[in-house]
């Protein structure tokens, strides 16, 4: 069975179909990558798997469990962490206190214990910023550890959001558009954290994206949509030339 699967998903909005019926699975410590014009369903495709939207039908499945019905606040606590299109950063608090926030899906102490301080408490916060320091140290973000987000540079803005979500320990991490609103050598950096985020950290990603050079650096394997509806699947080159793709997006 694979890492994740979405069978046969879909979701209405009023009489229109956002996702229709779209299938397909993840293989674990791959780059699987959903691609298509803008009004594709590839974000909401990442809305269904993160449960802010309920599907209309088909279910998700991740690590041979059924996560279709899985409160959205559980998500994270099963290893599943997501970047945004539009950065959503705590932006007048430090880099380093945004990605503390994010160690909260492990928080396993109740309140009575931190009023304490017992030393379980403190045991368990050494071991969050411990994590957050790897990560940080990770994707080079040092030297912008005590900076408010509100002034830091809009591309590191974009690495952090991706260290949050680094922060969450996940087994499944979820990429919104990684490369929007970044130029070219930023991008190219993008694409090294992806493929080092596979090759070092091992773990899966989901990703969508619209920028086919970094697509085409990146991903295993490529799923194209037009309309809610997948229209090819396969490794990046045969996605990009398949007829239906062309004609759909790629200006063929």
């Amino acid at each position: 069975m694979s890492f994740f699967q979405a069978d046969q998903l879909s979701i209405n909005f009023g009489g229109i179909k956002a996702v229709d019926g779209v299938t397909f699975a993840v293989d674990k410590g791959t780059v699987f990558t959903i691609i298509g014009p803008n009004g594709a369903g590839k974000t909401t495709i990442f809305n269904l798997v993160s449960r802010i939207y309920e599907p209309s039908g088909g279910r998700l499945v991740f690590e041979g469990n059924d996560i279709t019905n899985v409160a959205p606040h559980r998500i994270a606590a099963l290893g599943i962490a997501r970047t945004f299109q539009n950065i959503e950063l705590f932006e007048h608090a430090t880099l380093l206190q945004n990605l503390l926030l994010a160690r909260h899906a492990h928080k396993q102490s109740n309140i009575f214990s931190e009023l304490l301080f017992l030393p379980s408490v403190r045991r368990m916060e050494v071991e969050h910023r411990e994590a957050v320091e790897k990560v940080i140290d990770f994707l080079d973000l040092q030297q912008y550890r005590d900076s408010l987000i509100v002034n830091l540079p809009y591309g590191v803005r974009k690495v952090t959001e991706l260290a949050r979500a680094l922060c969450t320990d996940p087994k499944l991490l979820l990429l919104d558009e990684p490369s929007s609103g970044l130029n070219v050598e930023e991008t190219e950096d993008m694409a090294f954290w992806i493929q080092d985020i596979r090759n070092l950290l091992g773990i899966t990603v989901l990703m969508v994206e619209h920028d086919m050079k970094l697509v085409s650096a990146v991903s295993d394997r490529v799923l194209a949509l037009n309309y809610g509806r997948p229209l090819a699947q396969g490794s990046p080159q045969e996605v990009q030339s398949h007829p239906e793709v062309v004609r759909a997006y790629l200006g063929g």
